[in-house]
């Protein structure tokens, strides 16, 4: 598959985030509920892809929701409590990087969890999201696909790239070694969840670009396309003088060496 350029990209890219903007002002009207779920192995884009989705909308309406390891406290929850209270009010957007399936993907492959964990929770996954999808919100569930080759590309990326080594952890670099299990704990976990009211959607991401583009293509063709006119604003002209910001106090500005 022939690379998209970075210019054919950043064009369609902002024409998306212009549907994802009327999308948004659609919701606040009439008070919708989204949640999408991006899941996908290490790696994958689910970061950039959620970035991508977010990065022109208000962050009051649209968050990003990244748990870290549950706390002591979290593990005697019942395992998808610390996740529901993340979820929407009237109008709002959460995109989950990451969620409530860690359950039946790295911490079943990893280890962190129990065989009859990983069974229970496959069990009440459907019963859930039709709990959720009953009361109104719009569920959106994405797998982000990546082949091997494509995976220890990136890999070798991050180790080398100071900005991105950030991404990598330990528990990483020992799955590295799992490719053929958590494509297996995939499949389980879709066999049990892929469900009439929550389906999955499976999204080629050997090219982050042009999975982003169709992720996010995707997302607005399952939503009704519904004009909502944008409030217009002007500007009245000013009655005063333009001013200049003065420091009349002890505080002063850096000095800046750009």
């Amino acid at each position: 598959m022939a690379k998209i350029k970075k210019k054919d990209y950043t064009e369609e890219l902002e024409k998306l985030q212009l549907e994802l903007d009327r999308m948004a002002r659609w919701l606040k009207q009439t008070g919708k509920r989204l949640v999408v779920l991006v899941e996908g192995r290490d790696t994958a884009g689910k970061g950039g892809t959620i970035a991508a989705i977010a990065e022109r909308m208000n962050p009051r309406q649209c968050r990003i929701v990244a748990l870290s390891k549950p706390s002591e406290r979290e593990q005697s929850q019942w395992y998808f409590q610390r996740y529901l209270e993340h979820l929407p009010a009237a109008g709002e957007i959460v995109l989950f990087d990451r969620s409530w399936y860690n359950r039946a993907g790295v911490e079943k492959v990893m280890g962190y969890c129990t065989p009859a964990q990983t069974a229970q929770f496959l069990k009440q996954v459907p019963i859930v999201e039709k709990s959720l999808v009953d009361d109104g919100i719009i569920l959106f569930k994405y797998w982000l696909a990546v082949d091997q080759q494509e995976q220890e590309e990136r890999f070798a990326e991050r180790v080398s790239d100071p900005l991105k080594r950030w991404k990598l952890s330990p528990v990483d670099v020992k799955a590295r070694e799992k490719y053929a299990e958590y494509g297996k704990a995939r499949d389980q976990m879709m066999a049990a969840t892929h469900t009439r009211h929550a389906p999955w959607t499976i999204v080629d991401f050997n090219s982050q670009k042009r999975g982003r583009l169709n992720l996010i293509r995707d997302l607005l063709d399952r939503l009704p396309d519904q004009e909502v006119k944008e409030e217009a604003f002007e500007l009245p002209p000013l009655k005063s003088r333009i001013g200049k910001e003065r420091y009349a106090g002890p505080v002063k500005p850096i000095a800046g060496k750009y």
